[in-house]
């Protein structure tokens, strides 16, 4: 199949991946002031993967749909937090495309899918599974994670997403740190993290929060999301509402590698800006890079 065609545009419901050679990068610029910046047009951008300057064929700003996960900490410590947590996911959910599909994964020693089916999109559904509330247990951190972005590839949308809502750090998890970074990296997924820790834990368990925000930091930055670490439980429902404004308002941008070698390498890529003359500096987020196919296995396995 032919690459379509220079400035493809995408519209709502589009399939992105034309062909299994296509790396689609969903993309945010942010000004100085951490305003989303929307108005950008192909020319503002230059890809490079591996240092090489690749050719843009696919070209949007478009509110594309996605599938997105809402994993959050049901461990004993979110006992107080849980139900401004759920507002704020709620406010995430309400702010969203209408077309997205969403699943609840709540979590402590074990991690449980609570919405009915794989996915949904009423919001009554959403609701009833985050307010499955029984606050006990450990943390299984890095299993829910990968659980959840297993679950993600059953989604119909190429856009996929993960908001992790967590107070601590992991000590349940069969898995590893390493592990779920590489599951991560391989997901095309995109991660959004937002460690929730009480006034106790920044005081009198400083080790284990500043190992926490690693951990959440290097969960997002591995798949071009961010990490968020509010002050005050308050703070966390404004979040969840920038979150699903700058989901909505990605630019996709898809190229087909001049590197065709199918031999399961990570592939580095960065996106610069060339801002419009007088807008000031910008600052671009989108995944780090991605792991090449192999002849013998899709590079999602």
């Amino acid at each position: 199949m032919p690459p379509p065609p220079p400035d493809a545009q995408g519209h709502s419901g589009a399939r992105l991946k034309s062909t299994v050679d296509l790396v689609a990068l969903h993309v945010t610029v942010t000004d100085k002031r951490g305003d989303l910046v929307t108005d950008l047009n192909k020319d503002n951008f230059k890809v490079y993967e591996n240092k090489v300057r690749q050719d843009i064929s696919l070209f949007s700003r478009a509110d594309i749909p996605v599938s997105a996960g809402l994993v959050v900490d049901n461990s004993g410590s979110m006992r107080e937090k849980r139900a401004q947590v759920n507002a704020a996911a709620m406010t995430f959910v309400k702010t969203s495309n209408p077309e997205d599909e969403m699943f609840v994964v709540n979590f402590n020693d074990e991690y449980y899918l609570d919405t009915p089916g794989d996915f949904t999109n009423s919001q009554t559904a959403l609701q009833d599974a985050l307010s499955r509330i029984d606050t006990h247990g450990s943390t299984a951190l890095y299993d829910a994670v990968a659980g959840s972005l297993t679950h993600l590839k059953k989604g119909h949308r190429d856009k996929r997403v993960l908001l992790l809502v967590t107070d601590g750090d992991d000590d349940a998890s069969r898995l590893t740190f390493p592990e779920t970074i590489r599951k991560a990296e391989k997901s095309d997924a995109t991660i959004y993290a937002v460690g929730v820790y009480s006034e106790d834990d920044r005081e009198h368990d400083k080790r284990m929060v500043r190992r926490s925000m690693k951990i959440l930091t290097e969960l997002a930055e591995a798949t071009g999301g961010r990490a968020y670490f509010p002050a005050d439980l308050s703070e966390v429902k404004p979040i969840c509402e920038h979150v699903a404004q700058e989901i909505r308002s990605q630019y996709t941008i898809g190229y087909y590698p001049t590197d065709t070698a199918q031999d399961g390498t990570f592939r580095e890529v960065s996106v610069k800006v060339i801002p419009p003359k007088g807008a000031g500096k910008v600052e671009v987020l989108t995944r780090p890079g991605y792991y090449a196919p192999t002849a013998s296995a899709d590079s999602g396995n």
